[in-house]
């Protein structure tokens, strides 16, 4: 049994590490780090890491520790205003948290054991994983993609646009749609459902790799006829009048980070992990319209993520749901969409039972109420 186990492992984590290295959307250069470096654990003689509230429910007593592997987005905020703000403390939970260079490491962190919580994006190589027996669950999210006005858009060349040879998404088909993102990548599952407005699929379209950085040249050059483009690069191309955007807000609310837990955490250490999930909510509820940008919230943010106060105050903000309910039929929308477009090691749908536990964000809701 230990043996099979082992197989299963190594082969999941060949599969992340090849698949991710593959598929997933090129993001700029990570400063110099160790792989596991510690980041802020937050210390208890901080002001601001002082109790906000109290804990809803009994603290653990003595507390338990929680090992968290994430990758340093604002997307897991949650987390870092818990754990800045004392909420994680006051449940009696003592939250170690690790800075590591991808999701590929935070899943190999989770596998072996030496985690307990991961922040990770939701890429193909972790369905393939959960298909071949990886024993991790989603249990909370991470940010969510804006409910409207999202930066990223289905952009066509206006000279199509205007000539009627392209009128809306229906009419790309057989013609030169760029993507930035490489096979079962993000921006390939985005791409696939601005093309299901028209009824088409990826196979529809002659794909063209480009980078997000050369789009607008492409459009200038006529090389290609449409491309999926994000911030700023989408605004660049309508604004210089070389394309017009013929699909938006592509997926409203869409889950494409998560906090998963490993087997044991999950299985075996449910009133730690419940404690977790809640101070979680509890944080998403303290990030809600103009506490965002709270300057207690600031200072949780950066003692987590590469950036500043300036930076972080004119970025647009990041969604978080104040119930942090699992978008579960999103989650597995996105699992359909890669597995039709032959992006997955299986055919079959998988049973996101293997994949989601609700029940800590159900037990979190059930002691603090709706928002």
């Amino acid at each position: 049994m230990q043996s099979r186990k082992s197989l299963i492992v190594l082969s999941v984590l060949l599969v992340l590490t090849l698949l991710v290295s593959a598929c997933s959307p090129v993001a700029p250069p990570a400063p110099a780090a160790e792989p596991a470096q510690q980041a802020a654990e937050a210390p208890a003689a901080e002001a601001s890491a002082a109790t906000e509230g109290g804990c809803p429910v009994a603290p653990l007593d003595p507390p338990e520790t929680v090992k968290v592997a994430y990758v340093p987005i604002m997307k897991f905020a949650t987390m870092y205003v818990a754990a800045h703000r004392g909420l994680f403390e006051a449940c009696g939970l003592n939250v170690e948290i690790n800075r590591v260079k991808s999701g590929t490491e935070a899943i190999a962190f989770l596998t072996e054991g030496s985690v307990d919580v991961g922040g990770i994006a939701i890429v193909t190589s972790l369905w393939n994983g959960w298909s071949q027996g990886l024993d991790i669950r989603v249990i909370a999210p991470g940010a969510l993609e804006p409910f409207e006005n999202s930066p990223t858009k289905l952009v066509a060349r206006k000279d199509l646009v205007d000539s009627g040879a392209v009128k809306d998404v229906a009419d790309l088909a057989g013609k030169r749609v760029a993507l930035a993102g490489g096979p079962g990548s993000g921006g390939e599952y985005l791409l696939s459902k601005a093309l299901e407005r028209g009824n088409l699929t990826i196979r529809d379209v002659e794909i063209v790799q480009i980078g997000n950085a050369d789009m607008p040249a492409a459009f200038e050059n006529g090389s290609i006829d449409a491309g999926l483009l994000g911030s700023p690069y989408a605004d660049q191309v309508i604004n210089a009048g070389h394309g017009v955007a013929i699909a938006e807000d592509l997926t409203p609310g869409l889950m494409t980070v998560a906090f998963v837990g490993s087997g044991n955490f999950v299985t075996n250490r449910r009133d730690v992990a419940e404690r977790f999930v809640l101070a979680l909510v509890q944080a998403a509820r303290m990030m809600q319209g103009d506490d965002y940008l709270s300057d207690e919230n600031i200072a949780a943010y950066l003692a987590f993520v590469n950036s500043d106060e300036e930076t972080l105050r004119n970025s647009r903000p990041v969604i978080y749901d104040p119930n942090m309910r699992i978008p579960v039929e999103g989650l597995a929308d996105v699992e359909r969409v890669h597995r039709e477009n032959g992006r997955t090691q299986y055919t079959e749908p998988i049973d996101l039972n293997n994949v989601v536990d609700t029940s800590f964000v159900d037990k979190a809701l059930e002691v603090l109420g709706e928002y």
